[in-house]
């Protein structure tokens, strides 16, 4: 059965260890184990706490970020069952409250946020992939190739709107207490020193 791969891209309005953006790394623990404990979350990209390498590839940011001129990228990877559940997720919980902040932390962006598009169940899409699709949504509009959540296709190509009480069910059914923080603390330092590394290296 076909699963929706879903990316999500935002470029920080200052650099790692600013008081500026520091609340969205406060947050990246709650909001990943809400993730990976969401109903419909299938799996996503995430870096080796040694190695600090992604799991499903080199990391490749779309275009729209400058290392010159912006503070930082975050760029994210992963898939789902159903457009439902990345909808309940997104929009709800601990990512939906970090959502509400999101112009506090990022740039307000002249590209899309997120792209979504549909893969095989045995195909783990790649950032260049996810860069290629996110950059086709921002240059073509949505389409079967790249979607937003406002303006989805099937896996069959057909448009598709979201069933909002399948999603709202999918809130309800919610259970913090499956998070698994401890995992993703660790997983957090490692991109914390990722983030310091580059900073140093930079300065």
């Amino acid at each position: 059965m076909p699963l929706i791969a879903f990316s999500t891209f935002a470029i920080l309005r200052a650099p790692f260890g600013d008081a500026q953006v520091q609340g969205f790394f406060d947050r990246l623990p709650a909001a990943f184990g809400a993730a990976d404990a969401a109903e419909g979350f299938v799996d996503r990209s995430a870096r080796d706490p040694v190695t600090l390498k992604h799991s499903w590839g080199d990391y490749v940011p779309a275009r729209f970020f400058d290392p010159a001129r912006h503070g930082g990228v975050v760029f994210t990877l992963s898939r789902w069952r159903t457009l439902e559940a990345i909808h309940a997720y997104a929009y709800a919980g601990v990512h939906g409250e970090a959502l509400r902040h999101r112009l506090e932390w990022f740039e307000k962006p002249q590209w899309p946020s997120y792209v979504a598009w549909w893969v095989a169940d045995d195909h783990r899409p790649d950032w260049i992939e996810a860069k290629e699709r996110l950059e086709h949504l921002h240059d073509h509009g949505a389409s079967a190739r790249a979607f937003d959540l406002r303006s989805a296709f099937g896996p069959d190509g057909a448009p598709l709107s979201i069933d909002r009480e399948a999603a709202r069910a999918i809130v309800e059914r919610a259970d913090p207490s499956r998070h698994d923080q401890a995992a993703r603390t660790r997983e957090l330092e490692a991109i914390t020193r990722v983030m310091q590394a580059r900073r140093d290296a930079g300065s």
